[in-house]
């Protein structure tokens, strides 16, 4: 795209006759820029189309590396919410600047090292120093004393968990589950393992944010309210 201003043409009639037009300069910077982008044109095949085909790439590369990723669900571990063959969008500064995962986020993580070589997808059930127990007298589970109702997202017909458990999240560390409990390998089926089932926040590569194919299905991924009641871990600041 030119990205220069189009000079406006002169009035004429204030023009002594037979002067020449005298251009007006340009400056150095500018001046080497396009000249420089004019030989990178001709020597790619296809010229200036293919400069632009080309800034355009790297700017994706670079934007998919450090800004936001897609990624496509391989399982169903996260159904009701996210079917096999859903792409997300994952935010990758979602964390960063000493930002954290919430209770109730859905994160996607290199599970190299604790759940297997690749990266998952999970929801967010405790973070560093959060007790979370399974479960309740009335099925639920609790986390730091409060009982979670997660009917709102969990797969129709399951349980909270058929596998019992009493953990307390190192800090720096996340407890996760998939929604669809009955079909997600999680922390559950690690407890035993070294990290106890924990994933680093450091392995975390980001939050889902939204579905973003098929379009038909597409939708923003919030934070449930289920959490928001959820007191603090103790010893934890606000």
């Amino acid at each position: 795209m030119d990205t220069e201003a189009q000079p406006t043409e002169r009035d004429r009639s204030s023009r002594p006759s037979g002067s020449e037009e005298i251009p007006e300069p340009e400056g150095p910077g500018g001046r080497s820029r396009f000249a420089l982008a004019a030989r990178t044109a001709d020597w790619l095949p296809g010229g200036g189309i293919s400069l632009t085909l080309l800034v355009c790439l790297l700017f994706l590369l670079l934007f998919s590396t450090f800004v936001a990723q897609p990624f496509q669900i391989p399982s169903g571990s996260m159904e009701r919410g996210l079917r096999i063959g859903d792409r997300v969008l994952v935010n990758k500064l979602a964390y960063r600047f000493g930002a954290e995962p919430h209770r109730g986020d859905i994160v996607v993580f290199d599970g190299t090292g604790t759940f297997g070589h690749g990266d998952y997808v999970k929801r967010v059930v405790g973070a560093g120093g959060d007790h979370v127990v399974c479960c309740d007298r009335e099925g639920r589970i609790e986390v730091n004393g409060r009982s979670v109702d997660e009917s709102a997202f969990l797969y129709p017909g399951d349980s909270p968990s058929t596998v019992r458990f009493d953990v307390v999240v190192p800090d720096g560390t996340l407890f996760v589950l998939g929604d669809h409990r009955s079909d997600s390998s999680d922390s559950r089926d690690h407890l035993g393992s070294p990290g106890g089932g924990m994933v680093p926040v450091d392995d975390v590569i980001g939050r889902a944010e939204a579905i973003v194919w098929p379009l038909g299905h597409a939708t923003r991924l919030r934070r449930p309210d289920a959490y928001a009641r959820v007191p603090a871990a103790e010893g934890a600041h606000g």
